[in-house]
């Protein structure tokens, strides 16, 4: 028998005796409404997160990234097709009941579909709040086995959806509506993929993770509430027990990756979808962003920087930091590249970045990025080198709104990380270049599909 190289990644080469190399695993952790500093290794000393450090520890944990949207559903759609939210179709969140307004059009290409495509075994497990109609929940849209809530958010014991009435039962399996009262839903997440892991150790499998913590109802375990009964700010300390029911979640999650003995076989990636919430629902917020200014809903850096990392033992550097510029929309070709599996046949608006987590010195694929919110009066963003320009900025964490001059809010983000002075009169070219790379991306984007 003849030996043949088989390319199976961006930095390896594999040989084999006449047969194609094993694909690897893919697991996507998505977090919802966690703090841009929310987890130990990030900076927050206040909080226990072993297993989201260990992600860092054994794998690539980036320090300048970014999700592609403020809110929820845009944040998640972005995710699974690597498109910006307007290309993707979701510019802002959809409703939460069935049949409700908004959803990801059933034509997108999500990553599930481009996997499963490749012939891997697709799950989600977790939120959905991408539509509640058969073509677009999760079975419509490339998933093989789904187990989850389809609104934006459920209680973790009745699954009941309470944020706007009618108050409504939201937990289903493959689209059909289930009961498990009582039951943490957190544990059923690790218990339903476990299920779909051992099912599938043969064969690849893709599975998005889309945990519902740490967003409201805030409710953490027994356990982790006592281990925080010191911390005197109430919303804090709510959170932060939330946080590390979410976290013993994940360990959870790791160690039955382990007991299939595929965690060399196995690409872990985690990222929160935006940052923390300041919302009534959440007690005013316990998240932390650190340094950066603005919250959920907001494009300062605290609405859209969050933690993220990535695993794969073996493959790809364990226990380094990479600054580089880099957006959620990213993963999708990252992963696909990894895998060996071809991209969707459409434009793609994220960059491979396993030349930088490769190499500590390579250059962000990003020249520029862009971000844009949904209304009469939207948010939007646009970014260049270290420098930020934002359009109708808004600050939920603000004692007084913006004034009128801050419109257009300018920042060098290398030397005022905060975003606390805004340059547009003191660097009014740099404005007028911003604001013309953003009218032009606007108008190319309205002419795209």
């Amino acid at each position: 028998m003849k030996l043949k190289s088989v390319f199976t990644m961006g930095c390896a080469l594999v040989f084999a005796l006449g047969v194609e190399a094993r694909k690897p695993n893919v697991v996507v952790i998505f977090t919802d409404d966690q703090g841009s500093i929310d987890v130990n290794a990030y900076g927050a000393k206040d909080l226990v997160t072993p297993a989201m450090d260990s992600l860092c520890r054994d794998g690539v944990r980036f320090t300048q990234f970014y999700a592609a949207a403020a809110v929820c559903s845009p944040s998640r759609a972005a995710l699974l097709t690597g498109r910006v939210p307007v290309r993707a179709g979701v510019p802002g969140n959809v409703s939460s009941h069935p049949g409700g307004r908004g959803a990801l059009p059933a034509e997108q290409v999500t990553m599930a579909e481009m996997f499963k495509a490749a012939g891997y075994a697709t799950a989600h497990i977790g939120k959905w709040h991408l539509g509640f109609t058969p073509p677009t929940m999760p079975n419509g849209q490339g998933f093989d086995y789904s187990f989850g809530h389809m609104g934006g958010c459920i209680d973790n014991y009745s699954h009941f959806f309470y944020w706007v009435p009618p108050n409504r039962h939201d937990l289903y399996q493959n689209g059909k509506e289930i009961w498990r009262t009582g039951e943490y839903f957190p544990t059923l997440m690790v218990d339903e993929a476990a299920k779909f892991m051992e099912a599938n150790r043969e064969k690849p499998f893709f599975m998005y993770w889309a945990i519902n913590l740490p967003h409201y109802p805030l409710q953490g375990t027994e356990k982790w509430r006592r281990r925080y009964a010191h911390i005197k700010d109430e919303k804090r300390r709510m959170y932060a027990a939330f946080i590390s029911s979410m976290d013993e979640a994940i360990g959870d999650l790791l160690e039955e990756i382990d007991a299939l003995g595929l965690r060399d076989d196995t690409i872990v990636v985690f990222q929160s979808d935006h940052g923390h919430s300041v919302e009534s629902r959440t007690f005013g917020g316990g998240g932390d962003s650190g340094p950066y200014r603005g919250a959920k809903f907001s494009l300062f850096e605290g609405g859209i920087r969050v933690p993220a990392m990535i695993s794969w033992p073996g493959r790809i550097p364990a226990g380094e930091v990479r600054g580089q510029f880099a957006v959620s929309v990213d993963w999708l070709p990252t992963l696909a590249e990894y895998a060996g599996v071809p991209l969707p046949k459409r434009k793609i608006d994220g960059k491979s970045l396993a030349g930088i987590i490769k190499a500590e010195d390579a250059r962000s694929p990003h020249g520029e990025f862009h971000w844009m919110s949904t209304g009469s009066n939207p948010q939007w963003a646009v970014r260049e080198g270290d420098w930020k320009l934002i359009g109708n900025p808004r600050d939920p964490t603000a004692e007084s709104p913006l004034g009128k001059d801050d419109k257009l809010f300018l920042v060098n983000l290398s030397l005022d990380v905060g975003e606390q002075k805004n340059l547009r009169y003191t660097h009014p070219d740099k404005l007028k270049r911003l604001k013309s790379i953003h009218d032009r991306w606007a108008a190319e984007l309205r002419g795209t599909k």
